[in-house]
């Protein structure tokens, strides 16, 4: 007999910093498209933020800053759990429980941790255990599924291990995770050409206004061919963004690079209306919900009740299994 049950899609976002184009189309975009046909739960994961950020004023800002950008761009919360991970407690009690299993040296395996210690920095516990926090997010919900670029599969391997560790020590207790491949994700161009980034200072802002979306596209890096030469749109980054806003007229954009006569400076004007067009909504509806703190207060507040129904029995499992019920 085959489920009908909707598989469970979780995601943890960090509230670090604004979105960008990249973000936008790599994941926030796709979640809003998924929100349909999974038991989504997208989760504020704030306590992953403690790890860098240290100012309370600004994570609070940044927490609000990111359900006021979920909302607008469509993420609706009568169909997917939107929480804060801090306010779920089983998260960092799973997390301990975890961390009685894993060892020292899997931990040193981590990316984030082996990209530190490259850097001679000081790393504190919570960088170095920042896997184990993860695998609580994760396997605490019996997730199926959770979306990540190719850079952020190993996350999914840390949980998918944890659960096979504690399924073998204490029992079938946990759903093992699949990542699922945002194909997107490596391939949004930056106006240099690289992937779009905040480390390379390449970005577009998801809610930029026309001002500054026409600057970020002027800057944006070509060649020195003239308007009549034939141009690659494989290897163009004006075009790369095309194929993100210009869809309705990408074929006839195709047609004059391949050809020749279009310059550079009128395929980025098209580019800058047909932005405008796509992100001018976005921009309006976040600009109409950020005063209104109080609904995204609680909606959050509404998702950590869901939320933490949920992780509360899979806890009681949990502790029965390991030795914590009398």
């Amino acid at each position: 007999m085959t489920s009908n049950r909707k598989k469970i899609l979780l995601s943890g976002v960090k509230p670090t910093g604004r979105p960008h184009i990249g973000n936008y189309f790599g994941a926030m975009k796709q979640f809003v498209d998924m929100q349909e046909d999974y038991d989504t739960l997208i989760m504020v994961a704030d306590l992953h933020a403690l790890t860098t950020v240290h100012d309370p004023s600004a994570l609070r800002a940044d927490i609000l800053d990111l359900v006021f950008d979920y909302l607008a761009i469509g993420l609706d919360p009568s169909k997917v759990t939107l929480f804060r991970q801090s306010d779920v407690p089983a998260h960092t009690e799973l997390a301990w429980i975890f961390n009685c299993l894993t060892t020292m040296p899997y931990l040193m395996r981590a990316h984030a941790y082996k990209d530190a210690a490259a850097k001679n920095k000081e790393i504190n516990v919570g960088t170095f255990d920042y896997p184990m926090l993860m695998a609580a997010d994760i396997l605490l919900y019996d997730t199926d599924i959770v979306p990540v670029g190719q850079d952020q599969k190993q996350h999914v391997e840390y949980a998918r291990d944890t659960a096979e560790k504690f399924n073998r020590i204490f029992g079938e207790t946990f759903r093992r995770p699949e990542e699922y491949l945002m194909s997107e994700v490596e391939t949004i161009t930056g106006i240099d050409g690289r992937k779009m980034s905040k480390s390379y200072n390449n970005t577009i802002p998801l809610f930029a206004g026309e001002d500054d979306i026409r600057q970020a596209v002027m800057k944006i890096v070509t060649d020195s061919k003239e308007t009549t030469e034939p141009k690659d749109p494989n290897t163009d980054a004006v075009f790369a963004l095309h194929k993100l806003f210009s869809t309705d007229d990408l074929a006839d954009i195709r047609k004059r690079y391949e050809q020749g006569g279009l310059g550079y400076k009128e395929s980025k004007e098209i580019l800058i209306e047909n932005m405008n067009k796509y992100l001018a909504p976005l921009r309006e509806k976040r600009a109409d919900i950020t005063n209104d703190a109080t609904t995204a207060i609680q909606i959050l507040k509404n998702g950590a009740e869901v939320a933490g129904d949920r992780a509360r029995l899979k806890m009681m499992t949990v502790k029965e299994r390991v030795g914590l019920t009398l």
